[in-house]
């Protein structure tokens, strides 16, 4: 089980040196990627001219751009709220940009009262994240739009 405490604390040190979008959210992602395990993908899909295209991240390969509405991420975008797919071979409009990933968590970034991106996290696994990774992560998301300048995106 993942402590939430100290992940939180570990990424607002990785913001007190730089806020700039690119940097702060290159170093969570791959903070992400080696405390919680079970990932095959963590990063950031971030707004560009009314959709979503990637951005830092870890893992393999990923989609370039998701609209809004479409797959996980763009219905996180949509709903602006957290969206977990324990399977996502049954979550409606799935884009597979890894067939290897099995479960997501979707998180929205909100930076001055703004959507900016989302904070997207897939496993191999089935029902990898749980309501205490939701809530971790939103936390973690939450930080990331108080801290982090997202004054450079194209929105």
């Amino acid at each position: 089980m993942t402590d939430y405490g100290i992940l939180l604390k570990e990424a607002q040190a990785l913001g007190e040196t730089e806020t700039h979008y690119v940097p702060l959210l290159s170093n969570i992602s791959a903070l992400l990627f080696e405390q919680l395990g079970d990932l095959n993908w963590a990063g950031f899909y971030l707004m560009d001219r009314g959709s979503l295209v990637v951005g830092p991240f870890q893992g393999k390969t990923a989609c370039i751009r998701i609209e809004i509405g479409k797959g996980v991420c763009g219905t996180a975008a949509e709903r602006k709220e957290a969206v977990r797919v324990p399977d996502v071979h049954k979550f409606p409009g799935h884009i597979a940009c890894d067939s290897a990933s099995n479960s997501e968590l979707v998180v929205p970034i909100f930076s001055d009262g703004e959507l900016v991106g989302v904070l997207d996290m897939d496993s191999p696994s089935l029902d990898r994240f749980t309501a205490d990774d939701e809530e971790g992560i939103k936390k973690l998301a939450e930080l990331i739009g108080s801290m982090g300048d997202f004054s450079g995106l194209r929105r």
